[in-house]
């Protein structure tokens, strides 16, 4: 039963990944005063299977010079690891639930670095290896801080467990009293899953398109579809860490969509950030914020296990 609610999961996922991109085009589409896709099916709905189709069936062309069996298998590697992020979501019944879902979260999110960088080495090609470069660094910078801000939810529920974070926020969300640190832990997911105004992995005009720009066909496609299930696993701990996800409440589901919706609506609405400008953030504001705002909550949580037990 764990193996089939774990696949029906995984199923689900994709599916919702699907769908994600025809709401993406069809929310930019509006911004841009136009119509998205709305021609395949009704409304347009159909248009994700047909590109899933469009894109597996194209030819693949590999470069002569890279490095195949790296080339090949890290975008396949990207996807399973994106899709492996999903099983720490909790469940009553059946499937895993972990006590140190928060652990896992982070330490799998972490080797996604090593995806990004082989993509984007063993394609043998110089705007491909900058694209790679640039990713691996601006991921590497933003996970140091956000681990900080993390632990100062962690100190409060003094606990690694998802489903601690929505007990502990049946009153009140976290968001309310720890507004600020809300606020960087969604820019640093944005950062995280090299979205808008922080996709320097894929700057058009300077790199063609970054890392995956020898991708073609299904590599091309795997590439996509672990960026987009990073982005829906991200809205969904969001939810947990600040919005109070209880996800057995209808209202979870609207919170989730509502969070990916953001990361659609911060793209149609700024431009790409500076570089440096990014990495300054990074060192030289969000750090010493998160170190100075995690002590803060440690000793909130030690006053409260002094003069509340």
């Amino acid at each position: 039963m764990v193996f089939v609610s774990s696949l029906l999961l995984v199923i689900c996922v994709l599916v919702g990944v699907a769908f994600l991109t025809l709401l993406e085009r069809k929310v930019l589409g509006y911004i841009h005063i136009r119509k998205g896709p709305n021609k395949v099916g009704f409304l347009g709905l159909l248009q994700p299977f047909s590109e899933a189709v469009k894109l597996f069936t194209k030819e693949q062309s590999i470069p002569l010079v890279s490095n195949f069996l790296i080339f090949y298998f890290s975008p396949l590697f990207n996807l399973f690891l994106s899709l492996l992020l999903w099983f720490s979501m909790p469940f009553f019944t059946l499937n895993i639930n972990f006590s140190f879902s928060l652990l896992f979260i982070l330490s799998v999110s972490s080797l996604g670095v090593y995806c990004v960088m082989l993509s984007g080495w063993s394609s043998n090609s110089n705007y491909a290896m900058l694209g790679s470069l640039r990713s691996v660094a601006q991921m590497i910078s933003y996970e140091v801080s956000l681990i900080l801000v993390l632990l100062s939810f962690l100190f409060l529920i003094s606990s690694f467990n998802l489903i601690d974070l929505s007990k502990y926020q049946e009153n009140v969300w976290f968001m309310v009293y720890m507004f600020p640190l809300s606020l960087v832990v969604f820019i640093s997911f944005l950062a995280e899953t090299n979205r808008s105004p922080f996709d320097f992995a894929e700057g058009e005009s300077e790199l063609v398109s970054g890392f995956n720009v020898e991708y073609s066909s299904g590599g091309f496609a795997f590439i996509f579809l672990s960026e987009y299930g990073s982005i829906l696993f991200m809205s969904m701990l969001s939810v947990f860490i600040f919005m109070g996800g209880d996800f057995m409440d209808f209202l979870f589901f609207i919170k989730f969509t509502f969070m990916a919706f953001l990361w659609i609506w911060v793209r149609g609405t700024l431009p790409r950030y500076r570089y440096d400008k990014l990495m300054g953030l990074a060192w030289k504001i969000y750090l010493p914020v998160s170190l100075s705002l995690l002590m803060f909550y440690y000793s909130v949580s030690l006053i409260t296990l002094v003069f509340c037990y």
